[in-house]
């Protein structure tokens, strides 16, 4: 189900958006949305060749499994 968010932009990222939205033919909500679930993708996610080089990287994997271990039995210090 999807839910109404309130956003709050000064008149010129508004237009900068809105002139956009219009070029791509689409509505400033959509464009809004889109574009916000394509710089996730870009962001937040490791592509296909760096999962590859990460999940061969033995060292790093026996690291985080130390980690996971240790964190799990409450060993070390949490540092911020």
């Amino acid at each position: 189900m999807s839910k109404t968010v309130t956003l709050r932009l000064d008149d010129r990222l508004y237009k900068r958006f809105k002139k956009l939205a219009e070029e791509d033919n689409r509505s400033l909500s959509n464009f809004i949305e889109t574009s916000t679930l394509r710089y996730i993708e870009e962001h937040a996610y490791a592509d296909e060749f760096e999962m590859d080089e990460i999940l061969n990287n033995k060292s790093l994997n026996l690291s985080l499994k130390r980690g996971l271990k240790d964190a799990a039995s409450k060993k070390g210090d949490f540092v911020e």
